[in-house]
């Protein structure tokens, strides 16, 4: 099952180029670029972890290439967790998420499960729990053989 954050959730992984295309507008827009991975990818996990410090002040004549490279090295530190790009848009006087999608997967996605829970007055509770999660932060994805 694969995780869907994010704009472009629903399509195959962007290439190294559609990531650019898609910084280089942000970038064009006056958004704020950040880089944030993750091996708990649970829809309610806004939390990430911050890759370095959000990307002010970039330019659209090296600004893409310079956030590119940025989520590149993040992939590479972290080649089996999540990784995405956000970018914010302070026009309103606050930081608004414009954009969000997903740059980077484990190789193995073992997804969710819903859990059912009766509670009172015959009333259901449902909650997801991601399988990931059985497992010790650090180790929820590793291909197998791995450890």
């Amino acid at each position: 099952m694969r995780v869907t954050q994010g704009a472009f959730s629903f399509l195959p992984d962007l290439t190294d180029g559609e990531i650019e295309a898609q910084l280089r507008y942000a970038i064009e827009h006056g958004w704020s670029i950040s880089i944030e991975y993750t091996d708990d990818p649970h829809p309610r996990n806004s939390y990430w972890e911050l890759w370095g410090l959000p990307l002010f002040d970039l330019d659209a004549a090296g600004g893409p290439q310079a956030a590119l490279a940025e989520v590149q090295a993040c992939r590479e530190a972290y080649p089996e967790q999540y990784v995405k790009v956000s970018a914010y848009d302070a026009s309103y006087g606050r930081q608004t998420t414009a954009l969000s999608f997903i740059v980077n997967r484990p190789t193995d996605e073992p997804g969710f499960r819903l859990e059912r829970r009766d509670v009172r007055d015959r009333q259901i509770q449902y909650t997801l729990q991601p399988y990931s999660a059985d497992d010790p932060p650090g180790r929820r994805y590793r291909t197998n053989g791995s450890s």
